[in-house]
């Protein structure tokens, strides 16, 4: 594990799966007043077991649980929860109109423990995000905060709690509340997403950095930025330096091949690309000087403007120097990417799937391209 001290606020890093589920039951376990629960996926596995019961347990001692997960993300059925709302538990799935179905989904993984610790990153509840071996585990990373940066999380996972529950709540009122909860003063700020906003904040403030950066290092299994932002980078790459590392392995073919897509545009500009060899990536993390974001959020077009997502903007010297150290471990197990190389593997039929995927990938849910599961030569 990680950690720091930025602004009052202790965070720590959790790299292992096995070392996040510990660390959640714990919390869970250890919860006196409310817990508040947000995940894109929960799955019927043992894990999604362990933590349902785990919730269960609370809501029988009088801990106050909130659980919402998205309808479209999550495997699980209702009735998996059944036990939960008997013993005193509150239950939502966040399921807009049938016409936004495949379009507006939330895809934040976001826990509050009694105001007092929240926990937030990119890996589901699900088995394969929650172990350190076996051919479909993924590489991911959730941190803790504890101070007092918690409670704009607990302020925000209320409101749009209660939104949930409205029979017809409206985009309009959805942006208020992603606007309203963002923050851009003090150390440690929460950027809140979504839905089809060119001026969320976490767009706003990655690409202000970008501009403004001298240095980038990125960790995202599902990189297809559009181009204002691909351009940004391109500029950073020529007047200082950028590594950015993508995904090797996946469920979902399209993102590897939408990534490739903006390969050659990056490497022209003195990028450093990089494919991650040791498991499935899931990591969603940018260092860009002394500025770390981490969250749930991807870096393609419908994590910055359609889905609702939660990142982390940390300023500091000490932390941001930290993470690059891991993302320098991660360099380690991937596999550079040359201009050389990249143009070697490459063909028209290739150059082609590749600007589709970058297309589907940036219009339609992760799901529903995992469920078409394209195959490209690698």
């Amino acid at each position: 594990m990680l950690t720091a001290e930025v602004g009052g606020n202790a965070l720590t890093v959790i790299e292992s799966g096995e070392a996040r589920l510990e660390r959640l039951l714990a919390l869970i376990a250890g919860a006196t007043s409310h817990i508040e629960m947000l995940f894109y996926m929960f799955n019927a596995d043992r894990s999604g077991r362990a933590v349902r019961d785990a919730l269960t347990a609370a809501a029988k001692r009088g801990v106050v649980v909130k659980l919402l997960i998205d309808g479209f993300g999550s495997g699980a059925p209702s009735e998996f929860f059944d036990r939960l709302g008997l013993a005193g538990g509150q239950f939502c799935v966040f399921n807009p109109a049938i016409g936004r179905r495949y379009l507006l989904r939330n895809h934040q993984k976001l826990v509050i423990i009694d105001d007092r610790v929240a926990l937030i990153g990119g890996a589901n509840i699900d088995k394969t995000y929650l172990q350190d071996d076996g051919p479909q585990h993924w590489r991911d990373l959730w941190m803790t905060i504890e101070g007092p940066a918690v409670i704009c999380a607990s302020e925000y996972f209320d409101s749009l709690f209660r939104w949930t529950h409205r029979k017809n709540g409206s985009l309009r009122s959805l942006r208020r509340m992603v606007s309203h909860y963002s923050q851009w003063r003090g150390p440690v700020q929460w950027k809140f997403s979504g839905p089809m906003s060119a001026k969320n904040s976490w767009w706003r403030s990655i690409g202000r950095d970008i501009r403004r950066g001298k240095s980038l290092d990125m960790v995202f299994a599902y990189f297809a930025p559009p181009g204002t932002m691909l351009r940004r980078i391109g500029r950073l790459g020529r007047r200082g330096h950028v590594r950015i590392v993508t995904a090797a392995k996946s469920d979902n073919s399209a993102t590897i091949a939408a990534s490739r897509h903006t390969y050659s545009r990056l490497l022209r500009r003195h990028v450093c690309m990089y494919e991650y060899q040791a498991a499935k990536l899931h990591t969603k993390l940018a260092v860009v000087d002394d500025v770390v974001y981490i969250g749930s959020s991807n870096f393609d077009y419908r994590s910055l403007y359609i889905n609702l997502e939660v990142m982390l903007r940390v300023k500091d010297a000490k932390f941001a120097e930290m993470m690059r150290r891991f993302i320098d471990r991660e360099v380690a197990d991937s596999k550079w990417i040359t201009p050389e190389g990249h143009k070697s593997r490459s063909n028209p039929w290739l150059r082609i799937k590749w600007a589709v995927s970058y297309f589907l990938v940036n219009v339609l849910d992760y799901t529903v391209t995992r469920r078409l599961n394209f195959r490209f030569e690698r």
